[in-house]
């Protein structure tokens, strides 16, 4: 029943790193991507793609979504990622935070809501980025709407 219960995170980096996180990372793989238009890890992954990221699905239940190839798990992804993006209950992020380390991710982001303090530890301790309880979404908007226009 415990394992249940939302942690708050102990620890996100500021604004300023949660933006160079966005503005330095292409690639993005969204853990526990939903090939359903009504959930909110479509609506980013969509958002995502549109502003020129690269998705990576990571759902075993599915072949393709958002017209990209889904894979099983973060391992099964042929190529680096720089974040790993989880839609999951906080119960499933120490394996994925673990096989982030593995492929050598830059960032480990937990959606709102979701946070794993331990995991985000052991993440930090291995030199990657972590952050909990953000839309990558929301942010994203922000970071747009503070970034001066350049003429």
């Amino acid at each position: 029943m415990s394992s249940m219960l939302c942690e708050l995170p102990e620890y996100n980096p500021p604004s300023e790193e949660i933006k160079a996180i966005l503005k330095n990372s292409r690639i993005v793989a969204i853990v526990g991507l939903s090939p359903k238009p009504v959930r909110d890890s479509y609506k980013v992954a969509k958002y995502l793609k549109e502003q020129g990221y690269v998705i990576v699905p990571v759902n075993p239940g599915q072949k393709e979504i958002l017209g990209e190839k889904s894979y099983p798990n973060i391992k099964a992804i042929p190529f680096p990622v720089d974040i790993v993006d989880i839609f999951r209950k906080p119960e499933a992020i120490p394996p994925i935070v673990d096989d982030a380390i593995e492929i050598g991710a830059k960032a480990v982001w937990m959606q709102q809501g979701i946070a794993h303090n331990r995991s985000a530890e052991k993440a930090r301790k291995r030199g990657l980025q972590v952050v909990m309880s953000k839309c990558i979404k929301i942010e994203h908007m922000n970071m747009i709407r503070q970034t001066p226009d350049r003429d």
